[in-house]
């Protein structure tokens, strides 16, 4: 069984709608792989982590892998010092 990764591109506008909704909705859809990619975002404020937060538990719930591809390195700095990164898959 082939399962196909359901891709968000994340504006860096609207980090926190895409994490609150079309993230929310794809980890709810049940789908095997969530990719978020945050290649044009440069920062997350703390509503986006709290996001993140929500996200990761939901998709352990829903057995749901969730990809944060192109993470800039301040990103992750952030995300490893609450310790966020083990609950996410990274992708370059």
């Amino acid at each position: 069984m082939t399962t196909s990764a359901e891709w968000i591109k994340v504006d860096p506008e609207h980090v926190l709608d895409a994490l609150q909704h079309e993230a929310i909705e794809k980890v709810n859809s049940g789908q095997g792989e969530v990719v978020l990619d945050f290649y044009s975002v440069p920062r997350i404020d703390t509503n986006a982590v709290g996001a993140l937060e929500r996200l990761a538990g939901l998709a352990a719930e829903r057995s749901v892998r969730v990809v944060l591809r192109a993470v800039n390195g301040d990103i992750y700095k952030v995300l490893k010092l609450l310790k966020l990164t083990e609950r996410f898959c990274f992708e370059i």
